[in-house]
């Protein structure tokens, strides 16, 4: 869990690092998971970005609902919670991709914007193999900048913030097994991994239940909203298997010319 000052950080810089949230026996079993998810690539499907893993893994839904996540979850969102979306960041030792700096809200079709970011490392993360990056305090204003869409910008993610000031941009550096916490607004990124070992993490979003999805949003990213499922953590503690929540559909008349540019390059 958090403890208070981790929480308070949460609150008034957007982010906070925790402290070691899976044990060296769980760490090595979930690599072992993982590395097996990336053997399972078509040859042309790089590991920077691989959404929606636990959807057919039981052993990642069982770990992001496991009471250690469900923990740091309800202290921040309160106890009528799911897991949203997950996603693997995989960079590999010596090209491993940069992620565009961004804000998590941009990409989500959601109202209210009720939502934040589990970090976990499954490998050492730091400033020489591309950690993330973040300038505190940038979520305070709870507004949404305008990204502009590039699909060829050869980063993890095809969204883009021109003449973004890095200047107060902070290393969020975590030791294998810690995890770190950050806000849908802040401005965060990362580097691209140019050292000789892997920088593999985990985002692992969570929402309230009261959340309303607009599932006819059209990301630029590809990302399946139509297709999403939300699990719930209840079947979870109650170790049976875990089954998507109800629909909550609400249409919000969010569409990606709202609050997205077009693409430089057309």
């Amino acid at each position: 869990m958090l403890t208070d000052q981790q929480l308070q950080r949460y609150r008034t810089e957007g982010y906070a690092r925790g402290a070691r949230i899976v044990s060296e026996a769980e760490l090595a079993r979930l690599r072992d998971e993982i590395d097996a998810l990336i053997a399972a690539l078509p040859p042309d499907k790089r590991p920077e970005n691989m959404p929606s893993a636990h959807y057919g893994n039981a052993y990642l839904r069982e770990l992001f609902l496991s009471k250690p996540f469900v923990d740091v979850a309800e202290q921040i969102l309160g106890p009528d919670l799911a897991l949203f979306t997950s996603h693997i960041i995989s960079k590999r030792p010596g090209d491993g991709l940069a992620v565009n700096w961004h804000q998590d809200a941009a990409f989500f079709p959601i109202e209210p914007m009720e939502i934040f970011t589990l970090w976990l490392a499954v490998d050492d993360s730091n400033r020489e193999n591309g950690c993330m990056q973040v300038i505190p305090g940038s979520h305070r204003s709870r507004t949404i900048i305008q990204h502009r869409v590039d699909l060829q910008s050869g980063t993890t993610l095809p969204l883009v913030l021109d003449g973004l000031d890095r200047t107060s941009a902070v290393d969020v550096e975590l030791k294998a097994g810690e995890f770190s916490v950050h806000d849908a607004f802040i401005l965060h990124g990362s580097n691209a991994n140019r050292s000789s070992r892997r920088r593999c993490g985990i985002t692992i979003k969570y929402i309230p239940t009261f959340v309303r999805i607009d599932r006819s949003y059209v990301a630029p990213s590809g990302f399946d909203w139509q297709g999403l499922n939300l699990f719930s953590r209840a079947a979870i503690l109650e170790k049976s298997i875990v089954t998507p929540m109800p629909d909550q559909d609400e249409p919000l008349c969010r569409r990606l010319g709202a609050r997205l540019l077009p693409s430089r390059h057309g």
